[in-house]
């Protein structure tokens, strides 16, 4: 699932791509994306509205329309923004969307096109989707994120904040990590990341953790989602930036599906655990269990 640092980029991207340009239409062979109201209702509120911002809260795009109005747009597991040109193909019932020209937008995991923005000057938005777990919705700025439980913005958070929420918390240090209701934007990659890079156990109770690792925690924090933010963001999976190519911190992660390898610290063998329902990568000998 794209996290803080990919969305973050997604962002940065559509605000220097679209801000100022008018939606003319829009077409869809995934009318579920639409989490609130029918296909119509969204084609009717978004058309012909000037985009006049892009931001993110949590892992959400927001895109400001005229006249109070907005896009909520929550990639979910597999999906990703793409700017371009596509051709529609098929019957209406398999309609299909093919890209237009030599492009990485040909790349396979570009191909999954379930939502087309049709804008004024000829480009196209478009929402690749592998799963179709995506969700888009349209209203009142004010309210499309009213129903949203977020925490704390991870890059924001103090050392105060941080310290508070940890002493109250009876979770483990990694689900807590990952609760957005707590802390906004942070999943499965970068809390491996963080962890290690802040030498705590991804089993350690939150509320355990003395004063000097929350110190090393919240350094980390802002640490490696900066880094994940300056390289693109990570494409293990499917995440792709909006002209279709690959974000490179990937590369450059610490333990995250390093499991078997070894540790770039040690090199002691890094191993794995369940947290919740969650798969944890992390050293014995860096991040010591003191559990």
């Amino acid at each position: 699932m794209p996290e803080l640092p990919e969305v973050e980029n997604t962002v940065k991207g559509l605000k220097r791509s679209v801000k100022g340009s008018v939606i003319k239409d829009v077409w869809t062979n995934t009318a579920k994306l639409i989490r609130e109201g029918s296909f119509e209702s969204f084609k009717k509120g978004v058309k012909n509205k000037k985009i006049t911002g892009v931001r993110r809260r949590a892992k959400n795009i927001i895109i400001s329309l005229e006249n109070g109005y907005a896009i909520l747009i929550h990639l979910k597991m597999t999906g990703h923004l793409l700017i371009g040109k596509w051709k529609i193909e098929g019957p209406k019932e398999k309609e299909t969307a093919m890209p237009l020209g030599n492009s990485v937008l040909k790349d396979k995991v570009n191909g999954y096109i379930h939502f087309i923005f049709y804008l004024n000057d000829g480009r196209q938005l478009a929402f690749s989707d592998l799963r179709k777990f995506g969700k888009l919705v349209f209203g009142k700025e004010e309210e499309i994120l009213k129903e949203e439980n977020i925490g704390i913005e991870a890059p924001d958070i103090s050392l105060e904040e941080l310290r508070g929420i940890a002493s109250k918390s009876s979770k483990k240090i990694k689900t807590l990590l990952m609760d957005q209701s707590k802390i906004a934007g942070i999943g499965n990659i970068y809390s491996d990341d963080i962890l290690f890079k802040s030498g705590i156990h991804p089993l350690r109770k939150a509320s355990s953790l003395s004063d000097m690792e929350l110190k090393k925690l919240h350094r980390s924090i802002g640490d490696i989602l900066n880094r994940a933010i300056k390289l693109g963001g990570s494409s293990i999976s499917d995440y792709r930036d909006i002209k279709g190519e690959k974000g490179r911190y990937g590369e450059e992660r610490l333990v995250y599906q390093r499991d078997g390898e070894l540790c770039p610290v040690c090199s002691t063998v890094i191993e794995k655990t369940k947290v919740g329902g969650r798969t944890a990568r992390f050293c014995p000998k860096c991040q010591p269990a003191n559990i």
